[in-house]
């Protein structure tokens, strides 16, 4: 059907595969890019809990999540210079002509890139040659640096959304630039906000989801509590306040982009008292089928009153709104959203009822299975988002300011296929090797917990040999072995 779309709107070629190839590698990038802001954050509050309480267990996760964090960084490295490339030579129209303006928020991620692979490499080394507070002291400004990435990315998003900080010439081109104007549009706070929450979140349930399986299979020691206790409680805090970022963000489109805001929510036609569709469909004649139907809602919900003038798709030209099958496109994304952020707030609140109720957690193996199915959840909801973004603001790359067709490579349809099947093979290699050593990493250390394993041989007088002893079996902090000492 997407080539329909295309051919009917008499766009160039090459516009379906360098959007097939745009969309797969951000729709890959961002699977791991939860762990890349959020995980610092998770490690640094379990680690300073392990000083404070002086709590062996908290040490250990914190130590082992530490490690997974800078494999996940490497992979987010690979991947997010992929898309920074792509930028270039899918859509050097926008790059040439807007790249002075908004591309301030590309440095801006890749010093955050750089801090936080130097930090990553001190806190990994520390582990076993820092006091324990220093150690502590130089982790801190990860889960900052972490969040200086997203400030960089999302500053340029919300400015294709919202452009501001410029003014153009008789030649159509930016000139008069106001860098600050061009990063803190009206779009960034909303989106910068709503990101990070969805970060927070979306990691959170992940590891926490990893520790409600171990449960469920009956690993229940302190060990398993706390790597599903830390990071459940972070995203169960988010949960809310995510949800509430979340109107206010859908509220920001209604006043800013009114255009994409109908498409998220299939109206055609201005009007007031608009119905809220449940999923459905819109049709090319402006008819709506499927879903579910509930009178008024929709102007309520947009301005707290079903008087509230809702714009329609019709309200500007067929060129410039998404078509309708952009449109169902973003609503059924949209609704998927919102739909799993309900169902996450009524989880969070399972937990948190019960915790503030009788101070302990949950003891129903249902609360565990939906919590370890909550951070695939998570990751679909933020699937959904950046579709819901990017879909919505069709056909604009940038906002009312350029087409996508005019941003899009003159470069041939066919080499552009070729490259995104090579895209796919890297990504396949790339993300399987991450998948081998996270298994590898978690059998290694399922080992050392259950004392598995063959036992290190031991020399004349029964102790064990220096050279064999595994490096976890130091205490951080303490007297290391000859071989962790190399």
């Amino acid at each position: 059907m997407h080539t329909l779309i295309l051919a009917a709107a008499d766009v160039p070629p090459q516009m379906l595969p360098a959007r097939s190839m745009m969309a797969f590698t951000l729709a890959s990038h961002i699977i791991i890019v939860p762990l890349g802001v959020a995980l610092p954050l998770i490690t640094v509050i379990t680690h300073g809990y392990a000083l404070r309480r002086g709590d062996a267990d908290a040490l250990l996760l914190a130590r082992r999540w530490s490690a997974v964090m800078a494999v996940q960084f490497a992979i987010g490295v690979v991947t997010g210079t992929v898309l920074s490339f792509e930028f270039g030579l899918l859509w050097p129209g926008m790059m040439g002509r807007w790249g002075d303006v908004f591309g301030l928020g590309f440095g801006v991620e890749a010093w955050a890139f750089f801090l936080e692979a130097v930090l990553i490499a001190i806190y990994l080394f520390g582990w076993r040659r820092l006091p324990s507070r220093t150690h502590f002291l130089l982790g801190l400004p990860l889960p900052f640096v972490a969040l200086l990435g997203a400030f960089g990315i999302l500053a340029a998003n919300s400015w294709m959304n919202t452009p501001r900080g410029f003014t153009l010439d008789s030649a159509g081109n930016p000139v008069d630039v106001d860098v600050r104007k061009a990063i803190f549009t009206p779009m960034f706070g909303p989106e910068y906000w709503h990101f990070v929450m969805a970060m927070f979140v979306t990691a959170g349930y992940v590891v926490a989801g990893v520790y409600a399986t171990g449960w469920l299979r009956g690993r229940r020691d302190r060990y398993h509590r706390l790597g599903f206790t830390i990071p459940f409680t972070l995203a169960a805090v988010c949960t809310p306040i995510q949800f509430m970022l979340g109107d206010s963000i859908a509220r920001q489109v209604f006043h800013k982009q009114p255009v994409k805001f109908a498409a998220m929510e299939i109206v055609w036609n201005t009007d007031t008292h608009v119905p809220e569709y449940l999923y459905g469909r819109l049709h090319p004649d402006g008819t709506v089928s499927g879903g579910i139907r509930i009178p008024q809602l929709d102007s309520i919900l947009a301005g707290f009153r079903p008087d509230t003038k809702v714009t329609g798709l019709t309200s500007v030209p067929a060129s410039d709104r998404p078509t309708a099958a952009q449109a169902t496109i973003a609503h059924f994304t949209f609704d998927t959203m919102v739909f799993i952020g309900s169902a996450l707030v009524l989880l969070a609140l399972w937990y948190g009822v019960l915790w503030l109720w009788r101070r302990r957690l949950p003891a129903s193996p249902w609360f565990y299975r939906a919590a370890a199915c909550a951070g695939v959840a998570s990751v679909v909801a933020v699937e959904c988002g950046w579709i819901t973004t990017e879909v919505g603001r069709q056909p604009w790359i940038v906002y009312q300011n350029m087409r996508v067709a005019e941003a899009v490579t003159a470069t041939r349809s066919a080499g552009l296929w070729i490259t995104f099947g090579a895209v796919v093979l890297v990504y396949v290699f790339v993300f399987g090797s991450f998948l081998l050593v996270l298994l590898k990493m978690r059998s290694r250390w399922r080992l050392a917990d259950e004392g598995g394993g063959p036992r290190p041989p031991r020399d004349a007088s029964g102790k064990t040999a220096p050279e064999t002893v595994p490096p976890e079996s130091d205490t951080p902090y303490g007297p290391r072995s000859a071989r962790s000492r190399l």
